[in-house]
């Protein structure tokens, strides 16, 4: 699909780049960088891939960054560029993911449509978040989340060992890529309450969704769609999920290991291209 049929839809995005770990985060501390999303791969510091990726995309709109401060953004000469061009903007940071992402939809203008992604993400290209946004403005649920099948992810990194959400209908892994329709939607911060990640940690289901959604899930008493729809049903709204066919959409840098795969894939992609 052309990017002109978007120019009516060009949701506002906002990456969370903020450190949870601070100093002690592995991949962080391997660079010399305050933040992981801060540091660079395969030449290039990921943050910076991140935005470079939503502007290649060509259909999203103004683009937040949720970080501490500005002065983190321009200690790299590209953030600091598109910083002082207005490109990107501010966007407040609070105790919790959930919370920031309420805060940040305070200031963003406009707020909604909204598509939320993470700092980390260094692998992710303008056709994964193009295929994203294409699904989600023609859905009608009030938020949508991106995922990948576990087969889909095995098939081109075997050696990855996501953390794979295992339900009725097979093994699903986030691409850290969701939408919010309305401030409606916002009721579904929910999922980023104690910091998501519930392949790694089913019992946050409890605290996030109630007891229902943790036995469905732990017992794959559901599939992925019947999961998600119920939970939003539980928050009062409704949800589609997107799937995305790209075995390199879970891929975040959450740890050395997987910094070293998505920079191998990098250079792989970059050597490519010669």
């Amino acid at each position: 699909m052309s990017t002109a049929a978007f120019s009516d839809f060009r949701p506002s995005v906002l990456v969370l780049a903020a450190s949870r770990s601070g100093a002690d985060d592995p991949v962080a501390q391997r660079c010399g960088t305050s933040h992981k999303c801060l540091a660079p791969i395969d030449g290039v510091v990921m943050l910076e891939r991140v935005v470079q990726a939503i502007l290649d995309a060509d259909m999203l709109g103004q683009i937040y960054i949720s970080i501490e401060n500005e002065a983190l953004l321009r200690t790299v000469p590209a953030l600091e560029q598109w910083l002082d061009q207005g490109v990107i903007r501010m966007a407040p940071v609070r105790g919790n993911l959930a919370d920031s992402v309420l805060a940040a939809a305070e200031v963003m203008d406009p707020a909604f449509p909204m598509v939320i992604t993470t700092g980390d993400n260094a692998l992710h290209t303008p056709e994964i978040l193009q295929d994203f946004v294409s699904q989600f403005k023609d859905m009608t649920g009030d938020a949508a989340a991106g995922f990948t099948t576990a087969e889909t992810v095995i098939a081109d990194f075997p050696e990855v060992g996501l953390a794979y959400h295992r339900l009725k209908d097979g093994g699903y892994s986030s691409c850290n890529l969701y939408a919010f329709r309305s401030a409606k939607a916002l009721t579904a911060v929910r999922i980023f309450e104690g910091g998501g990640q519930f392949g790694k940690r089913p019992w946050r289901i409890v605290k996030a969704f109630g007891i229902m959604p943790f036995i469905q899930y732990k017992f794959q008493l559901s599939t992925m769609d019947q999961l998600l729809k119920g939970i939003a049903r539980r928050l009062g709204i409704t949800a589609d999920i997107i799937m995305l066919p790209y075995s390199y959409g879970p891929i975040d840098v959450d740890n050395i290991q997987f910094f070293e795969i998505s920079e191998r894939a990098l250079k792989e992609r970059r050597l490519a291209k010669k």
